[in-house]
């Protein structure tokens, strides 16, 4: 009798019969709270559906113990304000389904499986927005840690660029200084050489006036072309305006565009060619590695930065 009114109560709150046949069964005929837990976990189930086909053990039948007391059994409400066991409050569900029920009664059962239903799906949702909410911080912590990652990724190239410039600036001082130092012998080589020739102060005018086709230095270094150690570059950016400033001659066309991120209005991330107008030339990644004196860009230039 406790199975079949398990399994009525279930059916009266509108469970389906296959359902609460398999409810009952795997909960051991323990209780219908037990058997609404069941269901509420195994809705999902593949097979919640298929036909139930009870053990052979399962089938109904058996003696009855006739030597239950039909006096009266403390609710279950009796047994919480007096802090029974959870096996007492079962024991007192089960003599309650031994009974014999009223309508009244059996609608009260139910409303109040109802109610303890409605419970447990709320528990359920709480539950389940709590571990969405967990789920979203454990979303967050990581994009926080993978946007850190991409910083420091950028600050390390930003530090290599950085040493890079500043490594050909040193290497660039240090030529420059060879070619003083070389200017600097051949002037004191070619003072020797006049002055050897006599005391006569008229003596160092007169020599260049026979000049010797085989002997180009008797008349000293001939006119060079004047060399320029720096550019000065503007750049024309999408929305019409306009950035200068001065770079080395031997820095790379790198140098440029990191200045140009640096110190533009662009989006972080976007990327863009940069180009000469007259005469048109885009530059490309290669010539990014060339330096600006190599590339014709000294001692002034204006490059264009359009989209890729």
């Amino acid at each position: 009798m406790a199975e079949l009114t398990t399994l009525e109560s279930l059916l009266e709150m509108g469970f389906d019969r296959n359902r609460a046949e398999r409810a009952v069964a795997n909960t051991g005929n323990q209780g219908i709270e037990q058997a609404m837990d069941w269901l509420m976990e195994h809705e999902n189930d593949p097979d919640i559906d298929e036909p139930y086909v009870p053990p052979v053990e399962n089938v109904q039948g058996g003696a009855a113990d006739q030597s239950q007391s039909s006096t009266s059994v403390p609710t279950i409400e009796e047994l919480a304000h007096e802090t029974a066991s959870e096996e007492d409050i079962q024991n007192a569900i089960d003599e309650t389904n031994k009974r014999p029920m009223t309508e009244v009664e059996k609608h009260e059962q139910v409303k109040r499986l109802e109610e303890l239903m409605r419970m447990k799906q709320a528990e359920r949702r709480e539950r389940e927005r709590a571990e969405e909410v967990e789920r979203e911080k454990m979303r967050r912590r990581q994009g926080q840690e993978l946007q850190q990652i991409r910083q420091k990724l950028q600050d390390d190239d930003m530090k290599k660029l950085a040493d890079q410039r500043r490594k050909e600036k040193m290497e660039d001082k240090m030529a420059r200084q060879r070619v003083k130092d070389k200017i600097a012998r051949d002037r004191e080589e070619r003072a020797q050489k006049f002055g050897g020739v006599g005391p006569s102060s008229t003596a160092v005018p007169v020599q260049p006036t026979q000049p010797s086709p085989s002997s180009p230095t008797s008349q000293g270094p001939p006119p060079t072309k004047k060399e320029y150690d720096e550019s000065r570059i503007q750049v024309r950016l999408f929305d019409g305006s306009a950035i200068t400033a001065v770079f080395k001659a031997q820095e790379p066309l790198a140098a440029v565009r990191v200045y140009v991120q640096m110190n533009s209005n662009m989006a972080e991330g976007q990327d863009f060619t940069m180009l000469s107008p007259y005469p048109r030339h885009v530059y490309t990644e290669l010539d990014m590695e060339k330096p600006l004196k190599e590339l014709g860009l000294v001692p002034s230039a204006v490059l264009v930065v359009t989209k890729k």
